[in-house]
């Protein structure tokens, strides 16, 4: 019987002694949009989950002094946005690129849609749907075009279309800005 208390003490004592090593920071956004159209209201529901992780590290880790300083460690961000649509359905997104964009004098509005991302201007008037395909790229469907996007490392969203009248592929860029 006392082998037996020994050992469930041996076990558990260990649990009890080991330190936190990361510092873990979750935040939960949720933003809730109503469209209302000739069916009636509906509501779009986005949640945003963002989680922070940092490392604990102390500057001095083999020094017998009791107080050390922490040293400052790189902080990993994992953000998951999920959009539950007016029917029910959900989908997750990797990276929300919603956002205000320019290009030449017109400001233009990214925002997420049942299947992807709807473009408007900034009087709400539709212009074209953004598509995800499967290679990180994206199918832009406009009222008189069809283009391929993808998104460089600034935020820009980079659309290219070909011209089959002179053969020729244009490059424009919309340039990300603050909403």
């Amino acid at each position: 019987m006392k082998n037996i208390i020994y050992l469930v003490c041996l076990l558990i004592l260990p649990l009890g002694i080991q330190a936190q090593n990361k510092n873990v920071t979750e935040v939960t956004k949720k933003t809730v949009r109503t469209i209302k159209d000739s069916q009636g209201e509906k509501k779009v529901v986005k949640e945003q989950q963002i989680q922070q992780k940092q490392n604990i590290e102390l500057e001095n880790a083999d020094s017998k002094s009791l107080n050390k300083d922490m040293k400052e460690t790189p902080v990993e961000t994992i953000s998951t946005t999920t959009v539950t649509n007016p029917d029910g359905t959900t989908r997750t997104v990797a990276i929300d690129r919603s956002s205000a964009y320019q290009f030449e004098s017109d400001n233009y509005i990214l925002s997420l849609d049942a299947s992807g991302y709807v473009v408007s201007d900034v009087n709400n008037v539709k212009i074209g749907l953004l598509r995800a395909t499967s290679n990180n790229s994206y199918i832009f469907r406009g009222k008189n075009s069809i283009s391929i996007g993808y998104f460089d490392t600034n935020g820009n969203l980079v659309l290219e279309t070909y011209d089959d009248q002179s053969d020729q592929v244009t490059t424009r860029v919309f340039t990300r800005t603050q909403k």
